[in-house]
């Protein structure tokens, strides 16, 4: 599998007034989804556009956003690794394009395009899409060619002189979600820029849809045939914003489930003894208070979180990553000496972030660390959007060399071949079983490649 690039965050907004301060704002609240890319565009006699290198609240000036202004319509984005979005003009018109996801087979397309003599500017996998669009009659039969071509996921928006088009692949990996008030109409990857634009959320795209964003609202132009949803798990479990809802489930609410069951399992096994619950923060919170219902354990912070910090799982590389989960996270002495602690996390990857953790608590003076995982082991990269690229980055493929985890006694025996690993007293995951009747959508409509390998057919590579 080649590299996989993350195209994290979309907003896009029809509105009576100039629209540049909403996006901007949007996009400060979409910010966790990616922060090494910024831009915004917006349709004012043409496309104005403006990307910045950083983060949204730093990157963009008094004199970007005076230029932007006037725009009633527009879209923007926060990236990982692609400057977006991308503008050009065709014979549709200008048009501008982001979008959230990872073209799989972008090396091939790419091949194949310029071998017609298409050029690129960097390859990156927006010009793909962009370039297959402007290649049709209009936007809507270019993005029906996009599910014929395209293997990967993609949630998208386009801007065009009559409005915002915004749509997702026939799967439905990446989430987008429709919002409204008495003068706009938006889209979002997330409703919790929606909800803090105090907008109402109407409801999710579907797998396949095609909806164009105007003053009249939103029109269902077309919808794709879609084999069937395959929505990211993991972005209950860790991607979104705690105070998000997709698909008619608030993150708040799963992780909540998911901590539950961490604990149902362990009150069951009746194996540990431990007198605090604590979360890794930030997305460990949810996970923690669930347990901490379930067991009655009291529920103690134990990390400061430095709120100027980055997510450490986002950043670009793994000196990065552990460079940012050091700026992170400090142990609260006083909280955990001579403790017997259980700490809440949402996964566990290649382990080194989680191993410093539990050494710092030991160092710091507690008695034993016992670690809650809420998914279950990671055993493949994900080939849709986030961040794992290699096997080798997971040290749960280390200790299961080839095939899946079939049975509760081999979780157990790699739950203690982790523990050993990060020096934790114990580890214990929720099976797949566990993590899927936690979140309470059925297995047919999630997308689990990244702990079970499989993946709708024609997206699972060798």
């Amino acid at each position: 599998m080649g590299e996989v690039y993350d195209n994290c965050g979309v907003f896009g907004i029809y509105s009576r007034n100039s629209c540049v301060y909403d996006i901007y704002n949007a996009l400060d609240f979409l910010q966790h989804r990616g922060q090494q890319f910024c831009g915004i565009a917006v349709y004012a006699e043409g496309v104005k556009q403006v990307t910045h290198h950083g983060r949204v609240g730093n990157a963009f000036t008094e004199a970007d956003l005076n230029y932007l202004e006037g725009g009633r319509w527009g879209i923007g984005h926060v990236s990982l690794w692609e400057r977006q979005p991308m503008s050009w003009s065709s014979r549709m018109g200008e048009i501008s394009l982001a979008f959230s996801g990872n073209v799989i087979n972008a090396t091939e397309i790419i091949e194949q395009m310029k071998a017609r003599g298409d050029a690129f500017y960097r390859e990156y996998h927006t010009e793909i899409l962009g370039k297959i669009i402007m290649a049709s009659d209009d936007i809507v039969s270019g993005i029906s060619r996009l599910a014929k071509m395209v293997k990967g996921a993609y949630s998208l928006v386009i801007l065009a002189r009559d409005g915002v088009y915004a749509t997702r692949d026939v799967y439905g990996f990446r989430p987008l979600i429709l919002g409204r008030d008495g003068n706009r109409y938006a889209v979002s990857s997330e409703s919790r820029a929606l909800q803090n634009l105090e907008m109402e959320v109407v409801r999710d795209v579907k797998p396949g849809e095609i909806v164009l964003v105007n003053e009249d609202g939103f029109h269902t132009l077309k919808q794709l045939a879609s084999p069937r949803s395959a929505f990211c798990a993991f972005e209950w479990a860790y991607t979104a914003s705690i105070d998000s809802i997709i698909e008619g489930l608030y993150v708040q609410e799963a992780r909540h489930r998911l901590g539950v069951s961490l604990a149902e399992r362990d009150l069951q096994e009746r194996d540990i003894e431990a007198e605090i619950v604590a979360p890794v923060p930030m997305s460990g919170i949810g996970h923690a208070l669930g347990y901490h219902a379930k067991s009655g354990l009291p529920y103690q912070e134990v990390f400061l979180y430095n709120r100027y910090a980055d997510r450490s799982y986002t950043q670009i590389n793994q000196m990065a990553r552990e460079k940012m989960a050091k700026r992170k996270l400090s142990v609260l002495k006083y909280a955990v000496q001579g403790k017997r602690i259980v700490i809440c996390d949402d996964s566990i990857v290649r382990g080194t972030q989680i191993r410093d953790k539990v050494r710092e608590l030991k160092k710091a003076g507690a008695k034993e660390v016992h670690v809650r995982v809420a998914c279950p082991p990671l055993l493949y990269t994900c080939d849709f959007g986030v961040s794992t690229r290699t096997m080798d980055e997971l040290v749960a493929r280390q200790f299961v060399v080839d095939g899946n985890i079939e049975t509760m006694e081999e979780l157990r025996r790699l739950e203690k071949w982790i523990a050993d690993q990060i020096e934790a007293d114990s580890v214990k995951y929720n099976s797949i079983e566990a993590f899927v009747g936690a979140i309470g959508k059925g297995r047919d409509e999630l997308c689990l490649k990244c702990w079970d390998g499989l993946a709708p057919s024609g997206h699972l590579l060798e």
